[in-house]
């Protein structure tokens, strides 16, 4: 199975939005490199990045469901390094 290393970028608007973002993170916990949350008490946002190293249909389907969620906006960077698993 080939895998790719990723950076999701996610910005929370609405603190109920949280509960809903740390379980899907938890559901692809294994894929997950490592996660960094900052907020940005100025204006109100928190913003946070997710390091992954998993299948591209992995990635995608995370970050079509946290892009479901009211309240996140989900973008995504994928780099070249792809390798076998």
């Amino acid at each position: 199975m080939q895998t790719i290393v990723a950076v999701m970028s996610v910005v929370v608007e609405k603190e109920e939005s949280v509960e809903s973002l740390n379980a899907l993170l938890h559901d692809f916990g294994e894929h997950i490199i490592g996660r960094m949350g900052i907020p940005y008490r100025a204006k109100g946002v928190n913003i946070v990045s997710v390091a992954l190293d998993a299948p591209l249909e992995t990635i995608s389907s995370l970050a079509e469901k946290l892009g479901a969620v009211p309240g996140l906006s989900v973008t995504t960077a994928y780099s070249s390094v792809v390798s076998e698993e």
